[in-house]
């Protein structure tokens, strides 16, 4: 068995950047572990919330308990931070709370977000990640991997951009995503829309077809040991 963490800004980011893998590595016995840095409503018009918003959250943690039981994750922890506004925190107090809330975990494999995404809670939370997991002597962690979420990822139009150089076989598991997606119904639109189940079927053949296979997902490697 391998203890596996997945770190994501939002709920929801765990479907769309390795809901395939995390399905994958649960069907192969591993224990998967997922932490969720904010709440992923907090930013968004009260008014268009239902009692000014507390529904929303309830729906919206609903759908990630969903989601975790769709992709056999073993358990999940949901922090407070800013939606959409983690850049308002300290990046210490970001690290600490991966460090605190991860201390007895003892992961081998780490999913997490992008540095170079233009989502700015998805590149805090990779720079946090990268800073409490430093490769010291004492660390369980052999492998970082960094995931693309679509309508996020590949509208970082610079010079430093997600570069897919990994990729997970997910054949077996698309089915599982797409479970796992049709819990955020709410964050889904309609195609030509990146976040759409069109494009996220396109990408997941995109990234299959670079390896000779139906359905993979496609990772960035940001450390591995042997």
């Amino acid at each position: 068995m391998t203890n596996v963490l997945v770190v994501v800004a939002h709920s929801d980011d765990e479907a769309l950047g390795c809901g395939g893998t995390i399905a994958k590595h649960s069907a192969n016995g591993d224990k998967v572990t997922l932490l969720v840095m904010t709440d992923g409503i907090s930013s968004r018009i009260a008014s268009h919330c239902v009692d000014g918003g507390s529904v929303d959250k309830n729906q919206r943690l609903s759908a990630l308990q969903k989601s975790c039981n769709v992709l056999g994750i073993s358990q999940f922890v949901q922090g407070d931070f800013p939606d959409n506004k983690m850049d308002s925190v300290e990046l210490l107090s970001i690290v600490q709370f991966i460090e605190e809330k991860t201390k007895n975990l003892n992961p081998e494999i780490i999913y997490t977000h992008s540095v170079d995404d233009l989502n700015i809670d998805h590149s805090l939370t990779a720079q946090a990640v990268l800073t409490a997991f430093r490769p010291l002597p004492q660390s369980s962690v052999k492998t970082i991997l960094s995931f693309e979420v679509l309508s996020s990822t590949e509208w970082q139009f610079s010079s430093s951009q997600f570069q897919a150089n990994w990729f997970i076989d997910i054949s077996d598991f698309y089915l599982k995503k797409v479970a796992s997606l049709q819990c955020y119904s709410e964050e889904l639109r309609e195609f030509p829309h990146p976040r759409s189940l069109i494009a996220v079927q396109a990408l997941a053949q995109l990234r299959g077809a670079t390896i000779g296979k139906c359905h993979a997902e496609g990772f960035q490697l940001l450390r591995h040991q042997s």
